[in-house]
């Protein structure tokens, strides 16, 4: 047996020498030292020997067991190190090649006003809530008050998509949904992208983008909506700002109201710009909420009332970066962005 013994170790130790991969040397160690390894089926017959022969071929049989795996071990730590070398030879970085040149981008100025405007409202207490760009009829139109022979129904005007589905005119259904999924009091504020026909040109889009607001409370009267705009419009243009409510019609609101800001050019003093008025232009639309809306959507237009007003982010980008082409802010062209 202890010929047996020695012939394994060494048969073991000349095929260790020869193997380039851990594959293999794992095949090896099975082969000599697993449960049916050749190591292994010689102990087994250790039952055989005499009381006197077996402890010492067992002493014999461990170290020869612990050389063999003293040499797969060290043919690990061998085959490591070479897949090593070559692994980082194969993926070497030369350092003495110019690096990539990375071009941060820019802040959109669309983005950059709609976070403005987002932020002015929540520090006035309005809370930022969004809604889906593909809406309902019924919350486009009809819980909105909007008359079936209304001109912004037509095919030509709106996007349908089928009789009941169509791409929002307005950001207004986001309004309804929030005052059908929760009680008053409530001051919100959504900003997103709408869709209306429109032939393109310096300041028309069929796409364009939209921040409305509303307030449904207890006691909620057209002063609080004048104070809410003031305050808005000094927040956004600064304290030397006036604004101007001209009445208007929206089947929405009642009674409702367009209003203008003095030019940004003479702070209202009358200049070439404005032609001498001192005023610069329509900047929104608003008014108290009719009670038709409010009862459509389930709140009880006896006890509460609010305000409404909607505006185009679009054009209040163009004024404030000095924008005059509606079409730069849509054609992601780099040497336009870059300024901002």
């Amino acid at each position: 047996m202890k010929d047996e013994i020695n012939k394994i170790k060494e048969e073991a130790m000349g095929e260790i020498k020869t193997l380039n991969n851990m594959e293999e040397l794992e095949e090896l160690r099975i082969k000599f030292l697993g449960k049916k390894g050749k190591l292994t089926k010689v102990l087994r017959g250790m039952g055989k020997l005499s009381n006197d022969e077996r402890p010492v071929i067992g002493q014999m049989a461990n170290e020869v067991r612990r050389d063999i795996e003293k040499e797969i071990n060290n043919t690990r730590k061998r085959l490591k190190r070479e897949i090593q070398k070559k692994k980082l030879e194969k993926e070497r970085i030369d350092i003495s090649i110019p690096g990539k040149n990375f071009i941060l981008g820019h802040r959109h100025p669309l983005v950059k006003t709609i976070e403005e405007l987002e932020n002015i409202f929540m520090n006035m207490g309005f809370s930022v809530v969004y809604g889906p760009e593909v809406e309902t009829v019924e919350n486009n139109f009809d819980e909105l008050n909007s008359p079936e022979n209304h001109p912004s129904r037509d095919l030509t005007d709106t996007f349908y998509i089928t009789e009941d589905i169509l791409l929002r005119t307005h950001t207004s259904p986001v309004q309804i949904r929030v005052m059908k999924e929760n009680k008053p009091p409530l001051r919100i504020v959504s900003a997103g992208r709408t869709f209306r026909f429109d032939d393109v040109d310096d300041t028309h889009s069929p796409m364009f983008h939209q921040l409305e607001g509303l307030v449904v409370d207890e006691n909620i009267t057209m002063a609080n909506l004048k104070e809410t705009i003031d305050t808005f419009i000094k927040e956004l243009f600064g304290e030397d700002m006036k604004t101007r409510f001209r009445p208007h019609y929206f089947p929405f609101t009642e009674p409702s109201a367009e209003v203008d800001v003095s030019c940004f050019n003479c702070k209202g003093k009358g200049c070439e710009e404005c032609n001498g008025t001192g005023w610069s232009m329509e900047l929104l639309g608003c008014g108290m909420v009719n009670p038709k809306v409010l009862k459509n959507c389930g709140i009880d237009p006896d006890k509460y009332s609010g305000f409404a007003f909607g505006l185009g982010i679009d054009r209040i980008a163009m004024v404030k970066y000095g924008i005059d082409n509606i079409r730069l802010l849509f054609e992601n062209d780099m040497r336009f962005l870059e300024q901002f």
